[in-house]
């Protein structure tokens, strides 16, 4: 599935919990409440850990960014996999991060059912 159609799914399905009134319980994030990773594609290239950081922090604190990166070139590839302390967090960065714009790119956040 195309990432844009992916991340306009995404927030359909949220803005339709949010319209019902569902419960945490309820809703379609409550199947990775064991994982507080979040993979996040579409980056740009020239972004840093620490970007990452500024840009991820404002949902929760951060534990681990792992940017993933060439190992000839040691250049970016583009996504990246973030851990958070509080899994709540990924939830806030999954629906409100997923289809923004960072540096000109519109980026990917989803779930990571099973990280390593």
């Amino acid at each position: 599935m195309n990432p844009l159609t992916q991340i306009k799914n995404t927030q359909k399905i949220t803005k339709a919990e949010i319209e019902l009134g569902l419960t945490d319980k309820a809703s379609w994030h409550d199947r990775f409440k064991h994982s507080a990773y979040v993979f996040s594609g579409g980056l740009p290239f020239e972004l840093t850990e620490g970007d990452l950081l500024a840009v991820f922090a404002q949902y929760g604190e951060v534990v681990d960014v792992h940017l993933v990166r060439d190992k000839k070139t040691g250049k970016s590839r583009g996504f990246a996999f973030l851990a958070y302390e509080d899994q709540r967090s990924t939830v806030l960065a999954v629906d409100n991060l997923g289809g923004a714009r960072v540096a000109g790119r519109v980026i990917r956040v989803e779930h990571v059912d099973n990280y390593r």
